[in-house]
C-alpha cells in the first residue's frame, strides 16, 4: 500500500474559492529558465509577493533540468508546488499536488485516459496528491505548443456555448477543477464572457492561463468567475510584472 502525504492542496484552493477569494499562481517551464540563478530569483520576487501556487511543467522539457528545478523550488520557497505535466515523465516525489489532465477539449485518446494508465502506478507509489482537473483548450489567435504536441483542435475563441458543456461534462464526470488555456505566449487571452458562462456550468475551482499580461486582463479574468489566473510567459519576459499582476488579483479580495 502506498503512503499518502496529507497535503490536501485541493480542500486550500477549493476553500478559498468559496470564501470568493481569488489567487495568482506563476507557472514555470524548467525549459524556459536560462540558470538556477535565474529561478532562485524568480522564487524571491514570488515569495516577497505572496504569490499563491507555484505550477511546474511544459509540453517539452529538453535541459534536463526537470528534478533539479523541483528541488531549487521546494528549498528556497513555502508556496505550493503543483505539478502541471506536459507528459508522464514530468513527475516528481517532492511536489506537494499534480493536476492529473485530462484533455476534455479535444478527441486524443492518449490525453483522454491513454497516458493516465502509465501515468497512475507512477503517482500512487510517490504518494503525492493527485487533483483530477479538466484541461480546456482554447483558441487564443495563434498555434501554440500545447495545441501542437497534443495533435488537438482547440476550441473556438467565440463559441461559449461550446466551452460551457465541454465544461459541464467534465464536472459531471467528476473532475475536480476545470483549466482553461488559451496556451504560452497566446495572443489573445480567454474571453470574459467564455470564462463567465463556463463558470456558470461547474462547481470546482476554475483555472485561466493563456495570454493574460496586464493587471486589467488579470483583473477581468478574475471578475468574469476566474479563482486562479495562471501567469507564465509574461513573467519570463519581465519577472517584475509579479508583483503589479498579484497585487491586482489580490486587490479584488479586499
Amino acid at each position: 500500500m502506498s503512503t499518502i502525504k496529507k497535503t490536501n492542496i485541493y480542500q486550500q484552493i477549493q476553500l478559498k474559492q468559496l470564501q470568493s477569494l481569488k489567487q495568482l499562481a506563476v507557472l514555470i517551464d524548467p525549459d524556459s529558465l536560462a540558470s538556477e540563478e535565474e529561478l532562485i530569483k524568480t522564487l524571491t520576487l514570488c515569495n516577497i509577493a505572496k504569490v499563491d501556487l507555484i505550477l511546474v511543467g511544459g509540453s517539452l522539457i529538453t535541459n534536463g533540468f526537470w528534478d533539479r528545478c523541483i528541488e531549487i523550488i521546494k528549498t528556497h520557497s513555502q508556496i505550493p508546488l503543483l505539478l502541471f505535466p506536459g507528459n508522464i515523465m514530468q513527475t516528481h516525489p517532492s511536489a506537494d499536488a499534480i493536476l492529473f489532465l485530462s484533455m476534455i477539449s479535444g478527441r486524443n485518446p492518449d490525453l483522454l485516459i491513454g497516458k493516465h494508465v502509465l501515468a497512475a502506478p507512477l503517482l500512487k507509489k510517490s504518494g503525492i496528491e493527485v487533483i483530477p482537473t479538466a484541461y480546456m483548450i482554447v483558441d487564443g489567435g495563434n498555434l501554440t505548443s500545447v495545441m501542437y504536441m497534443s495533435n488537438t483542435t482547440p476550441l473556438p475563441y467565440d463559441k461559449n456555448n461550446i466551452a460551457a458543456c465541454t465544461a459541464m461534462a467534465g464536472d459531471m464526470l467528476g473532475l475536480k477543477i476545470t483549466y482553461m488555456d488559451a496556451g504560452s505566449g497566446a495572443l489573445n487571452p480567454i474571453s470574459a464572457s467564455m470564462i463567465t458562462e463556463v463558470k456558470n456550468q461547474i462547481n470546482g475551482p476554475l483555472f485561466i492561463g493563456g495570454g493574460i499580461r496586464t493587471e486589467a486582463q488579470a483583473i477581468a479574468s478574475c471578475e468574469a468567475g476566474a479563482d486562479v489566473v495562471v501567469i507564465g510567459n509574461a513573467f519570463e519576459k519581465n519577472p517584475e510584472l509579479i508583483f503589479s499582476l498579484t497585487n491586482a488579483v489580490h486587490t479584488l479580495n479586499k
